[in-house]
């Protein structure tokens, strides 16, 4: 399967939380998400990856003191995937239940 085009990645786009952002040039989608404190951020951090492993899809997380950063992209299509932004919106829906 090839990689979405720019204009479907653009499009899907609007399915999430304003604050994900595009990079269709090297094709990933990311977002961070803020905490008061470490240890809510590694709760968010451990969620996530109960997502990723039910999903067999896992982001590049990036976490800090109290924030993690969540990148989506599908290496083997060298690209952004369909799963990519349903796995997304399941980050935004626990975020909204945080």
């Amino acid at each position: 399967m090839p990689p979405l085009s720019a204009d479907a990645a653009t499009t899907l786009m609007h399915s999430l939380d304003g604050a994900w952002k595009l990079d269709t040039e090297r094709g990933y989608i990311e977002r961070t998400f803020e905490f008061p404190a470490y240890s809510r951020t590694i709760a968010f951090t451990n969620a996530i990856a109960w997502i990723a492993t039910n999903e067999g899809h896992h982001p590049e997380l990036t976490v800090k003191y109290g924030s993690c950063n969540v990148r989506y992209f599908t290496t083997a299509i060298a690209g952004l995937s369909d799963n990519d932004f349903i796995c997304a919106a399941k980050i935004d829906r626990l975020a909204q239940e945080l």
